[in-house]
């Protein structure tokens, strides 16, 4: 049975950069674990209290969204991190944002 695959993207906006993932795009059959969810929530929610992104971001469980980021290379290291995570991998993500001990 074949499977959509989750849509990650990356945009300009100016001097500053979004990612934006999309969960529904995978179809029915993809569905996305409540700890990788926490995960990703939480890492965004400490990338906004760094300031790193924006206070408007998407935390999920369906579409996650980042603004503001200060760079392209941070973006697509961060949307690399969110696509891994919502297949299940979390280390990429853990590298990127890393979890406050």
């Amino acid at each position: 049975m074949a499977h959509g695959a989750v849509f990650v993207a990356i945009e300009s906006d100016g001097p500053h950069w979004t990612v934006k993932a999309d969960t529904l795009t995978a179809g029915p059959g993809h569905s996305v674990d409540d700890t990788v969810n926490d995960a990703i929530r939480a890492a965004i929610v400490r990338m906004v209290h760094t300031r790193e992104v924006g206070a408007d971001a998407y935390t999920g469980p369906i579409y996650f969204m980042m603004h503001n980021l200060s760079s392209e290379e941070r973006a697509r290291e961060l949307a690399a991190a969110l696509h891994a995570a919502l297949h299940g991998d979390l280390e990429p993500l853990n590298r990127a944002a890393p979890p406050t001990s």
